[in-house]
């Protein structure tokens, strides 16, 4: 089978690690992953903001840098979930609607694809800590990415999980919404710190850079000493430990 990468924005120009982490994970199960170069922006920062044309070209490239792909995964919930829109960007071209539609179906976040293709729960890492996890918004809502991220911790080595008090509320990122309306933003991501610092954990694993991006910020600027890693990171730098 075909699988590619879906690098998205932030792991490709940012978080290059995260991306290096999921490779190597599934390399572990005989998953050698294609990377089409010609991949771009998923282009919801547009498509939130209004702009569907210019949206629809940057989705253009998408589909055809994926077409002949059997699976595409990211590590990102939020651009993962932007795929699922590409249906209303050309719902007046049925060409390009069915190709959204094939594209929709063989994409999964990171660990859809690990636990519901794969059948991995347990990669057999090792993270001697406390942790804490927050459920980004389009990943548990709009994909359903819920059990899947919590099976794979709890199947990890001297690991302790601890909830996250209010976890299923917004960081404050939102793309766009964090330009547009940064104070309420601000706030929402104190709020969202504050609740972590309460767990005590050494540290915040997620499923989307974005928001990690943007909690991690706020713990920079308190001089808080949480560390924050995408679940991928963990779970390599774990079976590198085991």
């Amino acid at each position: 089978m075909k699988v590619s990468l879906f690098v998205t924005c932030l792991s490709d120009a940012v978080y290059p690690r995260v991306a290096e982490a999921i490779v190597r994970l599934l390399a572990r199960y005989g998953v050698a992953v294609d990377f089409p170069p010609v991949q771009t922006c998923c282009g919801q920062p547009a498509f939130n903001s209004g702009y569907w044309a210019e949206a629809r070209e940057s989705a253009k490239t998408i589909l055809d840098a994926f077409e002949d792909s059997d699976f595409v995964i990211s590590p990102s919930g939020s651009c993962t979930g932007m795929i699922h829109h590409y249906s209303k960007l050309f719902e007046s071209d049925t060409k390009l609607l069915k190709k959204a539609e094939e594209l929709q179906r063989k994409s999964y976040e990171f660990t859809q694809f690990l636990v519901q293709v794969l059948g991995v729960t347990d990669v057999g890492a090792v993270f001697p800590h406390k942790v804490t996890y927050h459920p980004s918004c389009h990943g548990s809502r709009l994909l359903g990415v819920k059990e899947e991220p919590m099976e794979l911790l709890r199947n990890v080595k001297g690991l302790e999980l601890v909830p996250l008090p209010f976890a299923e509320d917004c960081c404050g990122f939102g793309g766009t919404f964090a330009v547009k309306m940064s104070e309420i933003s601000g706030a929402m991501v104190t709020e969202k710190v504050d609740h972590v610092l309460e767990t005590e954990a050494e540290a915040l694993v997620g499923l989307d850079m974005a928001c990690l991006m943007n909690i991690a910020g706020n713990l920079h600027f308190r001089n808080e000493p949480v560390r924050v890693m995408h679940l991928a990171e963990l779970l390599y730098e774990g079976v590198k430990r085991a």
